[in-house]
């Protein structure tokens, strides 16, 4: 039973599309109409296109009075894309086309697909919703006995008579989704369901995933229960990659505008790269880069984000549209922020999957095994199990401290560059410690780029999920500083950032040649900084197996589920975070 505390006002009324979703699956609709979550896939934007017509306003539809006893027999009518609420009902329809003839009008509902093969003529879920149009149009004084669901696919009218079990049976749903919205507690995914398949919201959703975990339970090695465990592998819902990706600026004096579709990057006279407005995922602005104000409003329309940063690569901020309408996410993130024990358990299990990734790292890297390395790969086995039966956050700091320190002594030695270093050069890629603000010598300067980029990639990631990325639980809140995004980069650290850096010096991709000097600071060139956002992306574009779910999927998408699942842990959906721990 919902407490006091998890009670909100009972909405006033529910839209008849989603009470087609609650028949559906009362999960999607929670998503979807409480949370406000929703994405796009081929069968969204096919169903919308097939919906352009109806969806423009055409044809008047009389008052009641007019279609009474009294009105001719010949009073036919035909109205688009028709508004009305029921109060009483506790119904609000937009209905795609009514028609009428005298006394009695049936609300038309447009479907993609073809009818199903089925006794009632069309499914539950399209049923109910063709019932709560009628029961509005019938308390806005219409008689309504019936009406016409018209798949498009197969050009077929199905027509679907009020009676009263129907009509009943939408009430119920009625009451139950507004019981839904008044609480916090979403309604479990569904188990295994062929509907999740074809779902738009399965990769919000995450239901196998989540099933999956909460079959799991609460050992705190993910990866070893996974082996053990015989639950089915969860399926692949999402896409592996995402379709969209960022547009980086990086040419000091370039502009960005807007023609069209289509956003351009200019400078002065020359036009020198494009990319369509639904290619984008997010825009990156390094340094002196600006927008014009018609391509900033049609980005933020469109849900891209602006990430603004220096020409070193330091983040400096982000433009966005609205804020997601997830209140819920943020007040479970608020709540676990401010309750030091909670964010504990979650800060060690960040620490501990960062610091076994950098073993694997350093496993896979370094070039001999010698007592030097060995005692290293003990030292962050160690430390790792440490980690996670911190007492507070200081010795946790410390362990994390002591991690990095056996790490980094050996990073020098995974650096093996292929190109020989030229005379002239004043460096080498030689790495003595880890220094910043600013960094002194080439390897310093891209593993703080490399660290930049991914705090932006959760950052945005963050903020388009839901969450407030500047409130953290390992890393305290600091003005301007993006510590939900920091926290959960961590475990990906050496994964996506430190490996760029050593793909870019171990593969010749950059050179000692490719670094300017300013002051005592160290930076890559214009140039470089291109490849270096080229390999970056690459790395987030590669597909892995994931340790726990055992489907392929992108680096790029693993920091979307770790966020979602994130959320799933702070709203008490799964016991434990899983962090992220590559084999």
């Amino acid at each position: 039973m919902p407490t006091l505390d998890t009670l909100r006002p009972t909405p006033d009324t529910v839209p008849a599309r989603m009470v087609n979703e609650y028949a559906y699956c009362p999960r999607l609709a929670y998503l979807e109409w409480v949370q406000a979550d929703f994405a796009d896939n081929a069968d969204t934007a096919e169903g919308r296109y097939k919906h352009r017509v109806v969806d423009k306003r055409a044809g008047p539809l009389p008052a009641p009075a007019a279609t009474g006893n009294d009105a001719p027999e010949n009073n036919h009518i035909h109205a688009r894309s028709v508004w009305l609420t029921a109060n009483d009902e506790y119904l609000t329809a937009k209905m795609d086309l009514i028609e009428g003839d005298g006394i009695t009008v049936t609300p038309v509902d447009y479907k993609r697909g073809s009818a199903p093969n089925l006794p009632e003529g069309a499914w539950e879920s399209d049923r109910v919703q063709l019932c709560a149009q009628g029961l509005v149009l019938r308390a806005n004084g219409y008689e309504c006995d019936s009406g016409v669901l018209y798949y498009t696919e197969s050009k077929t009218r199905v027509s679907i008579m009020f009676d009263e079990a129907l009509i009943s049976h939408t009430r119920h749903l009625v009451q139950q989704m507004r019981q839904m919205a008044a609480t916090t507690q979403i309604p479990p995914p569904l188990v295994d369901s062929p509907k999740c398949v074809r779902c738009s919201l399965a990769p919000i959703c995450l239901p196998d995933e989540t099933n999956f975990l909460r079959g799991v339970g609460n050992e705190v090695d993910a990866i070893a229960k996974v082996a053990s465990t015989s639950l089915p592998t969860p399926r692949r819902l999402m896409p592996a990659r995402d379709d969209a990706a960022p547009l980086y600026v990086t040419t000091p004096g370039a502009y960005v505008r807007k023609s069209g579709e289509v956003f351009e990057v200019w400078q002065k006279d020359e036009r020198l790269q494009q990319a369509r407005s639904f290619e984008i995922s997010h825009i990156a602005l390094l340094g002196s880069v600006q927008m014009t104000t018609p391509a900033l409003t049609e980005a933020l329309d469109r849900g891209i984000n602006i990430g603004y940063f220096s020409m070193g690569g330091w983040f400096k901020g982000m433009a966005h549209g609205p804020a997601h309408k997830n209140v819920q996410l943020r007040m479970a993130q608020y709540r676990a922020a401010f309750d030091p024990q909670r964010s504990l358990v979650l800060a060690r299990a960040l620490v501990s999957a960062k610091i076994r990734n950098c073993r694997t790292l350093f496993m896979r890297n370094y070039p001999d095994r010698n007592d030097d390395a060995k005692e290293a790969i003990e030292t962050m086995l160690q430390l790792s199990k440490t980690a996670l039966t911190s007492p507070n956050m200081p010795h946790l700091l410390s362990v994390e401290g002591n991690a990095a320190r056996a790490y980094f002594s050996g990073f020098n030695e995974m650096l093996k560059p292929r190109n020989p270093v030229a005379d002239h050069v004043a460096w080498r890629f030689d790495f003595e410690g880890r220094n910043r603000r600013p960094p002194l010598d080439p390897i310093n300067a891209m593993l703080s780029f490399a660290y930049a980029m991914l705090a932006k990639e959760f950052t945005i990631t963050a903020q388009l999920i839901g969450f407030d990325p500047y409130l953290g639980f390992y890393h305290q809140p600091h003005y301007g500083r993006p510590s939900l995004a920091l926290d959960m980069m961590e475990e990906f650290r050496p994964l996506i950032a430190d490996s760029v850096v050593l793909s870019v010096v171990n593969n010749g991709i950059l050179t000692p040649d490719d670094f300017l000097q300013v002051g005592p600071s160290v930076a890559l060139s214009p140039s470089a900084r291109k490849k270096f956002i080229q390999a970056y992306e690459s790395r987030l574009d590669t597909e892995i197996t994931h340790p726990i779910f055992g489907y392929r999927i992108s680096y790029r998408r693993i920091l979307e589920v770790q966020l979602r699942l994130l959320g799933r842990w702070l709203t008490g959906e799964i016991a434990d975070y899983p962090a992220f721990m590559t084999r």
